[in-house]
């Protein structure tokens, strides 16, 4: 089963944020993103998926999140760092994820390289909130237009990534698993989940123009 780490929200009409339209999406949106992550199995997990979604629609990611549950050993770093050629090409047959070879051995290569993240700070959250201070930037998006492909916190964990051998971590990709992952919370203001989230998650909040380094979409904007 999908892990939930928000709770449902009441059954009447809310105001979400524009990209959440389908059942799925909605789903996610309501009860996972944005949501503060500090668990390293689930920043493993995201680190994966967000690779994976690379020039594919979120939702597509979400339809197959649990064949990649299956197919990677519940998003276990230690064992997918141990796979070897043979797994996979095992891999490479699943129907149920992205059968894209750079994708997948970019998952074996990012496993190995998380786990010496966690032996160089202790776990891969101490790592990661390094890049946002240790709480969550709150920013003061009024529409999914505002919302930027990146910023300079994403350029910077891009860069320092990419340094350490991970492979699918561009700067938009990295804006979109911070987006995910509650290192910033860039719900609309006028979503019912933005003061849900900073109120249960206080955080350093920022006027709009201080993060945007552009503004055409971020996560939103393609999940």
């Amino acid at each position: 089963m999908t892990r939930k780490r928000g709770a449902v929200p009441p059954p009447r009409e809310l105001t979400r944020c524009g990209w959440a339209q389908t059942p799925l999406g909605i789903a996610y949106h309501d009860r996972e993103w944005g949501v503060p992550v500090h668990d390293d199995r689930t920043w493993f997990e995201f680190l994966l998926l967000e690779g994976a979604q690379a020039g594919l629609s979120w939702e597509t990611i979400l339809r197959k999140r649990e064949a990649y549950r299956r197919a990677f050993d519940d998003f276990a770093a230690e064992r997918v760092a141990r796979y070897t050629a043979a797994r996979i090409e095992r891999l490479l047959l699943d129907p149920g994820i992205v059968r894209n070879r750079l994708k997948v051995e970019s998952a074996v290569g990012n496993a190995k390289a998380f786990l010496a993240v966690q032996r160089e700070f202790g776990s891969f959250d101490a790592y990661v909130w390094r890049f946002v201070g240790g709480s969550p930037l709150v920013n003061r998006r009024r529409s999914m237009k505002n919302v930027p492909t990146h910023t300079t916190e994403s350029d910077a964990l891009s860069r320092d990534l990419l340094a350490r051998g991970f492979k699918f971590v561009g700067s938009t990709i990295c804006y979109a698993f911070m987006q995910a992952t509650g290192l910033v919370n860039d719900h609309t203001l006028d979503c019912f989940r933005y003061d849900m989230l900073a109120q249960s998650t206080p955080g350093r909040r920022r006027k709009q123009a201080e993060s945007s380094r552009s503004t055409a979409g971020g996560d939103g904007g393609k999940k």
